[in-house]
């Protein structure tokens, strides 16, 4: 084949968020029945990077690597790279290319919005200058993934009427979740939307729903309304589309984040790449 595409997720501790994976893989193949896309695992899963460099590897001499993730944080700037360059030390024949992570884009942008409506939707459309929305992200110790749902938050509320929108993140950085709400509550919001800026189902998206589940009860006073994680949008498929097309083509990219940056390069010399 002229290429191949290794598509990597993840992966996660609740199943069926690694089935979705596949699952969208699946669907991403039925619209490109001429391309050959492979899946492999970040962690928490039966195929982790090596093994699906090496499998991608047998399939063609270009191989398109392509992070499903929406932030670019330690698993895309350090740990995928490191793989990548044993994987280019084991295949010398091989030409490897490195797509961009998902990111903040109006792709994701549209995503975030038709969810907010179909949230508005479940509370009979109120008001939205008293309807407080929190965008609920993952949280990383990477201020510049943290700053990509930052971003995304700024571009809703440019395009809305909602007059308070806030980030909250359900791990590692803060606002947490209850901080975010008690704050909006305080504000006199009396209906609060929580968007989920996840790509997947998984353990996170659990916790957030018995969350959401305490939220109701310890504020009976406040409609909440819980929106869905992105999963299967088109947004995505055309955003994965416009990398792979762009890599195939040979046309100019911008580098990742930290590549060439010599801070990294110090912190692989010292034994400091990612760790689980």
């Amino acid at each position: 084949m002229e290429f191949s595409i290794l598509l990597i997720g993840h992966g996660s501790r609740a199943e069926q968020g690694n089935i979705e994976i596949e699952t969208f893989a699946k669907q991403w193949r039925a619209q490109h029945p001429d391309w050959h896309i492979d899946v492999c695992f970040i962690e928490f899963a039966d195929v982790l990077l090596d093994a699906g460099f090496d499998l991608a590897a047998k399939k063609s001499k270009k191989v398109i690597v392509v992070p499903l993730i929406l932030n670019a944080a330690g698993h895309v700037k350090m740990e995928i790279p490191e793989h990548l360059a044993q994987a280019r030390k084991r295949h010398p024949d091989i030409e490897f290319k490195y797509a961009t992570h998902l990111g903040a884009s109006e792709g994701i942008l549209s995503i975030i919005k038709r969810n907010l409506h179909k949230t508005m939707a479940a509370i009979d459309m109120p008001d939205p200058k008293t309807t407080g929305v929190i965008v609920l992200g993952r949280g990383s110790s990477d201020k510049i993934a943290n700053g990509e749902v930052a971003k995304m938050a700024r571009w809703l509320w440019e395009e809305t009427q909602h007059e308070l929108i806030d980030i909250a993140f359900t791990g590692i950085t803060f606002p947490r979740l209850e901080s975010a709400v008690q704050r909006q509550i305080k504000l006199g919001m009396t209906q609060i939307c929580i968007l989920p800026y996840y790509l997947f189902t998984g353990t996170l998206i659990e916790r957030i729903a018995r969350q959401f589940e305490n939220l109701q009860r310890q504020y009976p006073q406040v409609n909440f309304s819980l929106g869905n994680y992105f999963g299967f949008e088109a947004e995505i498929y055309t955003a994965l589309d416009e990398r792979v097309l762009s890599l195939v083509g040979d046309k100019q990219q911008h580098m990742m984040e930290c590549d060439g940056c010599h801070y990294r390069q110090i912190a692989q010399e010292h034994g400091h790449g990612h760790q689980h």
